[in-house]
This record gives structure tokens, C-alpha cells and sequence, in this order.
């Protein structure tokens, strides 16, 4: 990963169909490296990790590989305490006198009706799920068509869009506008990548064995909004992927080594042990030696108290890291509300 998606510029002052084919095509060598940033970090989200990798050179059969994944338990932690609720619009303090207050409350409470016609609370959950895996997100707003004024619809269609078939292109200049932003597809039937283009004026399609279309729209604005997690533009639980992948390994390693003692070799010094001996030992569980030979279990067994220490810190560095509050409670004689929210980590998880 390239620590934090990089953001995509162009020295162009306008975007026109002589060359929107260029600007694209150099824009998607930038949106290629957060392309397979984000796949990354959606693959840590869905459980595909370094540990799927694992090789043992010794005793290959017992092999495990497990994925405490630490990184999903982080994105749904933040997704419910964020956008548990639906968001909604309120009015702005002092933005109009009494006489005009019924009547902005009616616009909002019309304006958050429509948005939960369209769907607005869902697509923000989506919406917030990239944001918080791959740094950044993006919504698209466009007019329904179907809308009419006496009908259930709201006016227009809310989309949370893949990050990873998304980007925007900003101006190359101290102002960093969006001059153009782009969603793209691959069709089945020819295996052709299609780029949907959207500028503040006109809708460009770019096919990628050549072509373009252009298309006037209504908006008088760019449709799709980008929406970075922060400055960095940083997965929420990017930083901590080195610590999933060292307790990954370790519970792995942990099981293995669990394995391996409950099927121990056993050793002999000083005797042979033959086939209908070992056919006894089988049946009897029990061994007769000769004289002055011996026998032991080759099981030179981890101390898991020591291991268990060690993936106690590095959970705990996760939490740390990420911001996420301590489930391992704890209790005092002078515990009131906010003594609990300091204690518990719920004030670093607000201040995220």
C-alpha cells in the first residue's frame, strides 16, 4: 500500500471531447495504485490476508491459518457509532427572521423526506463502510426521471459508488477544484472498460477501444462528491495492518504448535521398535522396553501464558491505534459517566 490514496491532477483548464480520451488515460495510471490500495484494504475487511500465504517447511500437513480479523471489528465499530442513526439536515442558527422560519423548517423537513424516499440512510452506510476501509468514498446524485409532484419518489437517485472503479481529477493550482470525475465499467459482452465522465456541464463517455460521446446535462454541477476519511486519506485501520498480520501469524503458529504436541513423535534410544510392537503400543497404550533403553514424546511445546501476554499487547495496540474502546472493563469506587468514557476509551474513539 502506498499509505493514503493518492489524489489525481491535471495541468488542463477544461475538460472538452478533443481531450477528455488523454485525460483520462493519464488519470487512470494514478487511480490504478489506489485502485489496488483499496482492493487491499477491502480484502483485509473480508478476511483475505497475508496468512492465506503461509507455508511450514516442516511437518506441511499441519498447517493452520487463521485470520483474527480485527479489521472488520474496527470498520463496524466506527460504522455503527458514526452512522448508526440516519443523518438528517437541521437549520442553520440565524439564518433567517421569524417570519421566515416556517418556512425553512418546511424546506428541510421536505428536503429530509425526499432524502429518505431515496434512500439516502442506506446509501450512506455503504457509503461510510469505503470511506472507513479505503480512505475515501464517493456519492452520486442524479435527477430521477420518473419523479412527478404528486407521486412517492423523491426528485432524484442517490448512488455510493466503488472507490475502486471511481476518482476524481482536480486542478492543478491552489484552488484543486474537481474539474472532472469519473465512473467506469467493464462490459461483458466485448470486455470493453466504458468511462462515464462528469463535469460541471456535460457527461463525456470514453470507451476504451475508442470513441467518445458527449451528453449536455442539467445539473450545472459535478454529480459525484468525493468524501476523504481525513487529510492522509487513510484507511481507518490501515495503520494497524502490519499488528493483524503479526497476530494472525501468531494465533496460526499457536494452533500448529497446539497440533504438534497432541501428535508428538515418540522417541526411542537404545531399542527397535518392529511392526507388531508398534501394533501393541497401538492396542495396549502401553510400551516394554529391554533393559537401560527409554522412551519420551518429542514435544518441545510453546509456553502459551507467554504467548497469550504477547497477543494481549498487540490487541491492545490495535485498540490503541485505531481508537477503539477497551471490552475488558474494569471497575472503581469512583466511577461516575465520564470517569467511564475516559477509562474505557470512548472520548479517543469521539475525538476520532
Amino acid at each position: 500500500m502506498n499509505y493514503g490514496r493518492r489524489m489525481i491532477y491535471t495541468d488542463a483548464t477544461e475538460i472538452t471531447a478533443a481531450n477528455v480520451a488523454d485525460e483520462v488515460r493519464k488519470a487512470v495510471m494514478v487511480h490504478e495504485s489506489n485502485r489496488a490500495d483499496a482492493d487491499n484494504l477491502n480484502g483485509y475487511f473480508c478476511g483475505k490476508t497475508k496468512i492465506l500465504d503461509k507455508k511450514k517447511e516442516i511437518r506441511e500437513e499441519i498447517n493452520h491459518k487463521i485470520n483474527e480479523n480485527h479489521a472488520h471489528e474496527v470498520t463496524r465499530f466506527y460504522e455503527g457509532y458514526v452512522f448508526g442513526e440516519p443523518i438528517q439536515y437541521v437549520r442553520r442558527e440565524n439564518t433567517a427572521g421569524d417570519e421566515g422560519d416556517d418556512a425553512i423548517a418546511a424546506d428541510i423537513n421536505a428536503l429530509n423526506a425526499y432524502n429518505s424516499d431515496a434512500g439516502k440512510a442506506a446509501c450512506d452506510a455503504r457509503l461510510a463502510n469505503w470511506i472507513l476501509k479505503a480512505g475515501v468514498g464517493y456519492r452520486m446524485t442524479l435527477p430521477n426521471k420518473a419523479w412527478t409532484p404528486d407521486g412517492d419518489e423523491a426528485p432524484f437517485k442517490k448512488y455510493s459508488l466503488d472507490p475502486r472503479q471511481t476518482f476524481v481529477v482536480r486542478t492543478n493550482d491552489v484552488e484543486r477544484r474537481v474539474i472532472m470525475s469519473v465512473y467506469y465499467v467493464r462490459q461483458t459482452e466485448n470486455n470493453e472498460q466504458v468511462f462515464s465522465v462528469y463535469t460541471d456541464k456535460s457527461l463525456f463517455v470514453v470507451r476504451e477501444f475508442g470513441g467518445v460521446e458527449e451528453y449536455p446535462h442539467v445539473l450545472s454541477m459535478n454529480p459525484i462528491v468525493e468524501y476523504p476519511l481525513d487529510e492522509s486519506r487513510l484507511g481507518i485501520f490501515e495503520v494497524a495492518v502490519p499488528l493483524f498480520d503479526a497476530i494472525d501469524e501468531l494465533q496460526s503458529n499457536r494452533m500448529d504448535d497446539v497440533v504438534q504436541f497432541v501428535n508428538s513423535f515418540l522417541a526411542i534410544m537404545g531399542a527397535q521398535l518392529d511392526e507388531e510392537t508398534y501394533a501393541k503400543l497401538n492396542a495396549w497404550k502401553t510400551l516394554c522396553l529391554p533393559e537401560g533403553s527409554d522412551a519420551k514424546y518429542l514435544s518441545p511445546a510453546m509456553n502459551q501464558n507467554d504467548v497469550q501476554t504477547l497477543k494481549d499487547d498487540i490487541t491492545q495496540a490495535i485498540f490503541e491505534i485505531c481508537g477503539i474502546p477497551n471490552r475488558s472493563g474494569g471497575a472503581s469506587t469512583s466511577d461516575n459517566g465520564v470517569a467511564v468514557l475516559l477509562r474505557d476509551g470512548y472520548t479517543a474513539a469521539e475525538a476520532r
